[in-house]
């Protein structure tokens, strides 16, 4: 067994930096009641909300705070210590979007953040009927909010900024006090832990085995490395003792085949996890290894030592967001001259050479730093549980 486990730092925002306005009031926040976050896309994007969501927490602790999300993203934040309600959209579905309006609109918002930017999300700001719509003043049909923020950079003074300081800039733009410290956090929910430990035990991994956790599949081949690299990593991390987990969409079912079939390790493998049970599978392992990918920022949102494989796309921006350093990763990828882009397929070369040049020995080195690493950080220890959330870690 190895020395460490999760555990809860204890730190909340305020105990790690200063907080701060970076523009002015200017409207009445006493008088706001109802406040809404949109954020659609994908599960990355949600994930990268949340300290967002804790700041307007912070300075609204009374008000009612909700989020739009995608439908199929939004099992992910429901339950969440810093939202009310999940509001839920269905993609491509303009009866659902009719609905959506008339709820947004009945439930009489006082304020609307637009965090996303694309037309659909700006359309819904602007129905909403809130007199108070703020979004970046660059946006598509930016024109539809009333409260349009400078971009990012000029706010903070600096570039490049991460995507979750990108949004933490809008509602810093209208006076909300922010931090460029403040981590991730998703919740862990019981039925979701209970789940898991069922699943994982049906294979034969009991409550005390160290996990670790693959995600060999990614949205592009830019952004996916080698599924026979991802067995040699099992391979390593099952001769340190580790029981190697893996999980996948169902569309990707092939790439966890071909790694269980690759690998001389055992590997257990999933793909169809709820997006909670993921969040619990990435709570108990001990170290997550995977693509540049929605799941390694659930890993980073419950504190868990992650290793993430970069091709194409913009670290800077869309790293895992661990701003304390509390928790140990590492982001290893090849430095190319072409990076970043946008990453749907690689125009410089035959191939996507920036996924495909990265070694499997500088991922394991990688991996080996992480877990020398946690293994003074994260004492073996049981994880706090109440009656319906583990933690929001």
């Amino acid at each position: 067994m190895h020395n460490f486990h999760h555990h809860s730092t204890g730190h909340e925002p305020d105990e790690l930096s200063s907080w701060h306005t970076l523009e002015p009031a200017p409207f009445d926040w006493t008088t706001v009641r109802r406040v809404l976050v949109v954020r659609l896309r994908s599960i990355g994007d949600a994930v990268l909300t949340t300290p967002t969501l804790a700041a307007l927490r912070r300075f609204l602790p009374e008000a009612k705070i909700d989020v739009l999300l995608e439908d199929w993203v939004a099992p992910l934040l429901i339950g969440h210590t810093h939202i009310d309600e999940v509001v839920t959209i269905r993609r491509g579905d303009a009866m659902n979007r009719v609905r959506a309006v008339r709820g947004l609109r009945q439930r009489k918002y006082d304020v609307v953040f637009n965090l996303h930017g694309g037309t659909t999300a700006t359309l819904l700001t602007r129905a909403s009927g809130a007199p108070h719509r703020v979004g970046f003043r660059d946006y598509q049909y930016g024109f539809l909010h009333n409260h349009c923020a400078a971009p990012a950079a000029a706010l903070w003074g600096r570039n490049p900024l991460h995507s979750v300081e990108q949004q933490l800039a809008v509602v810093a733009s209208v006076g909300v006090p922010v931090s460029q410290f403040i981590p991730t956090r998703l919740t862990v929910t019981r039925e979701a832990e209970t789940n898991i430990a069922s699943r994982l035990a049906a294979h034969g991994i009991k409550d005390d085995a160290d996990i670790a956790l693959l995600h060999p599949a990614a949205a592009f081949a830019t952004k996916q490395w080698a599924t026979e690299s991802f067995a040699r990593i099992a391979e390593h991390l099952a001769a340190r003792d580790f029981r190697i987990v893996a999980l996948a969409a169902k569309h990707e079912r092939t790439t966890l085949e071909t790694l269980r079939t690759t690998s001389r390790a055992p590997v257990v493998a999933f793909d169809d996890l709820t997006l909670p049970e993921v969040t619990a599978l990435a709570a108990r392992a001990q170290v997550f290894v995977g693509n540049d990918s929605g799941v390694a920022h659930i890993a980073a949102a419950v504190r868990t030592a992650s290793v993430v494989i970069f091709g194409s796309s913009n670290v800077a921006h869309w790293r895992p967001w661990m701003p304390n350093d509390d928790v140990p990763f590492e982001v290893v990828r090849e430095e190319m001259p072409c990076q970043p882009c946008a990453g749907y397929k690689c125009h410089t070369f035959d191939e996507p050479e920036c996924i495909k040049r990265v070694t499997v020995e500088r991922v394991t080195r990688a991996v080996e730093r992480v877990l020398e690493q946690a293994s003074g950080i994260f004492p073996h220890e049981p994880s706090h549980i109440n009656d319906d959330v583990i933690a929001c870690r």
